[in-house]
């Protein structure tokens, strides 16, 4: 059974840095999309970033871009979020999802294994 398992998450201080990693059990990621996600209490999850299977597209939110990066590695089966200049915003789970198709999509349906999520909290 596929299943993503996040990890990094944590406590930061705005305007600090924290990199997310996932680790794909189960079946491997070379040939299909991989994206991450968020949530906060009441809210709906919602896209952050996408990559697709060759690496050769990336897709970002308008409300990380410029200070988040996606990154792969096929090989060992994890994807990576690095994150910048965190805000207090951005302060939610993250989850790590595997497409069904091999697009960086940006649409949460497109996507039919998640994991457990990792906590990543920014503070004042």
């Amino acid at each position: 059974q596929v299943q993503p398992v996040e990890s990094g998450g944590g406590l930061v201080q705005a305007g600090g840095s924290l990199r997310l990693s996932c680790v794909v059990r189960g079946g491997d990621i070379k040939m299909w999309g991989m994206g991450w996600f968020r949530q906060t209490p009441g809210k709906e999850r919602e896209f952050v970033a996408a990559i697709s299977r060759s690496s050769g597209n990336k897709n970002y939110a308008d409300s990380v871009k410029g200070r988040f990066t996606i990154s792969r590695d096929n090989p060992q089966n994890m994807v990576f979020l690095d994150m910048n200049a965190l805000k207090v915003e951005d302060t939610a789970v993250y989850y790590c999802a595997r497409a069904r198709g091999m697009y960086a999509s940006t649409n949460s349906d497109a996507y039919g294994w998640w994991g457990q999520g990792t906590q990543v909290t920014v503070s004042s």
